[in-house]
C-alpha cells in the first residue's frame, strides 16, 4: 500500500482530523465544531476545534460543501487517514474458514472458484467484490475431445492443478470417435505441461509451416477446438457481484449516469487489463480512494485490490472490492489481504 502523504499534524490536529473522518465514515454527513466539541468529550472549545479544523482545510484534507457547514475529508484527506492513522482489524477464524469453504465449494472449476470468491468478498463487506484473472495461465496435465452429437463436441482440460475447463465446440465439422481419440492422443503427447497460450502459439506455427502431423479433418479439429474456441488470453476473466450495494451510499446514487458507465465499463472489459497491470508494480493490498481510483476516477469510490499469486510467485490475478469512500477499510483490507493469499493456493 503506497504512503503517498507526509503533513505533519500535531496530536490535536490528528485527534481532531480522525473524529471528522470516523463521523463522515459513520453518517456521511459534515461535522461541526460544536458537535465535534460535545463528540470529543475534552477540555477543548469550539472556537479552537473551528480554528484547527480551518487549518486542516487549508493542508486540503477537509472541506465544506457549504458555507457555514461542516467539514468532510476530501480524497487526499481520507489518503491520509488510511495510510497513517487507520488501525486496521483482523479476520476471526469462523471468518477464514467461511472463506475457505465458500471459495471451494463448487468444486474444481476454474471459473467457479473466481465467481464464488467475488461473491464472497461481495457478502462479506457489503460492497461490490471483483475478481479478474487472465485465461489459461495454467500448465495442462491432460485434454481430451468428448462427443455429443452429430454437431456438437466438448474439449475437457485438465489442468496440473486439479481444475478442469471444459468447453462446448459447436460445428458444421462431422468428427468420428476415432478422430477425437486421435486428435486428443496426438495433444497430449506433445504438449502436456505447456500453457493453452503456448499450445496455441506452437500448433499455429506448426500449421502455418505445413509441420502439423494429423490429416486435414483432424486439423480442422484442432483448429475449432484449440485456436478458435480458447479464448484471447488479453481478454481476462472478470467476475463482479454486489454492484447494487453501491446505490445505497447517496452520493454515488446521485451520480447514475456516472454509475451505468462504470458497469457498461466493467461488463466490457475496457478498463479492467489496467488493475492486472497495476497489480504487477505493487506488493499486497493496494487501496485507491476517489480520484486516484485507476479505473473509474470517480470522487465518490474507493477500490481495495490485492493480487493472489501462484506457487512460482507469479501474479496471475487480482482481487478486491469496489465501494463508496465510506467503506470500513479496517475490516475490507485484510478480508480482501486473506482472500486474496486463499484464491492463489487454490489456483497454484
Amino acid at each position: 500500500m503506497s504512503k503517498t502523504l507526509y503533513l505533519e499534524l500535531n496530536d490535536r490536529s490528528k485527534q481532531i482530523f480522525k473524529s471528522v473522518i470516523e463521523a463522515y465514515l459513520t453518517s456521511g454527513e459534515p461535522i461541526g465544531s460544536k458537535t465535534l466539541s460535545n463528540k470529543l468529550g475534552i477540555n477543548i472549545s469550539s472556537s479552537a476545534i473551528r480554528s484547527i479544523m480551518a487549518n486542516l482545510q487549508k493542508e486540503g484534507l477537509l472541506f465544506a460543501p457549504h458555507v457555514s457547514a461542516g467539514r468532510l475529508p476530501t480524497d487526499k484527506g481520507m489518503r491520509y487517514f488510511v495510510d497513517g492513522l487507520l488501525e486496521f482489524g483482523r479476520l476471526s477464524k469462523n471468518e477464514q474458514e467461511k472463506i475457505k469453504t465458500q471459495c471451494q465449494s463448487k468444486g474444481s472449476s476454474f471459473e467457479d472458484v473466481l465467481e464464488e470468491a467475488s461473491k464472497t468478498l461481495s457478502g462479506l463487506s457489503k460492497c461490490a467484490g471483483f475478481v479478474v484473472a487472465p485465461k489459461y495461465q495454467n500448465k495442462i496435465k491432460h485434454i481430451e475431445f468428448i462427443k455429443l452429437s452429430s454437431n456438437q463436441v466438448m474439449s475437457v482440460v485438465a489442468n496440473e492443478n486439479g481444475l478442469v475447463e471444459n468447453r462446448i465446440l459447436d460445428s458444421n465439422n462431422y468428427y468420428s470417435e476415432n478422430t477425437l481419440k486421435k486428435v486428443s492422443n496426438y495433444l497430449n503427447s506433445k504438449y502436456t505441461g505447456k500453457t493453452i497460450d503456448e499450445i496455441k502459439n506452437k500448433i499455429g506455427n506448426e500449421i502455418n509451416n505445413s509441420k502439423l502431423e494429423l490429416d486435414s479433418i483432424s486439423q480442422k479439429l484442432v483448429q475449432e477446438g484449440i485456436i478458435e474456441l480458447a479464448p484471447n488470453s488479453e481478454s481476462p476473466y472478470i467476475f463482479l457481484h454486489g454492484q447494487s450495494s453501491l446505490l445505497e451510499d447517496e452520493i454515488i446514487a446521485k451520480d447514475l449516469d456516472r454509475m451505468k458507465n462504470i458497469f457498461d465499463d466493467i461488463e466490457n472489459k475496457s478498463s479492467f487489463l489496467s488493475v492486472l497491470e497495476s497489480t504487477s508494480k505493487g506488493e499486497g493490498v493496494q487501496i485507491f480512494i476517489g480520484a486516484q481510483n485507476i479505473l473509474f476516477n470517480h470522487s465518490g469510490l474507493s477500490m481495495v485490490m490485492a493480487p493472489y499469486i501462484n506457487n512460482e510467485k507469479k501474479i496471475i490475478g487480482a482481487i478486491g472490492v469496489l465501494g463508496s469512500m465510506r467503506i470500513n477499510y479496517a475490516r475490507i483490507v485484510p478480508l480482501v489481504d486473506y482472500t486474496s493469499k486463499i484464491i492463489g493456493r487454490i489456483l497454484s
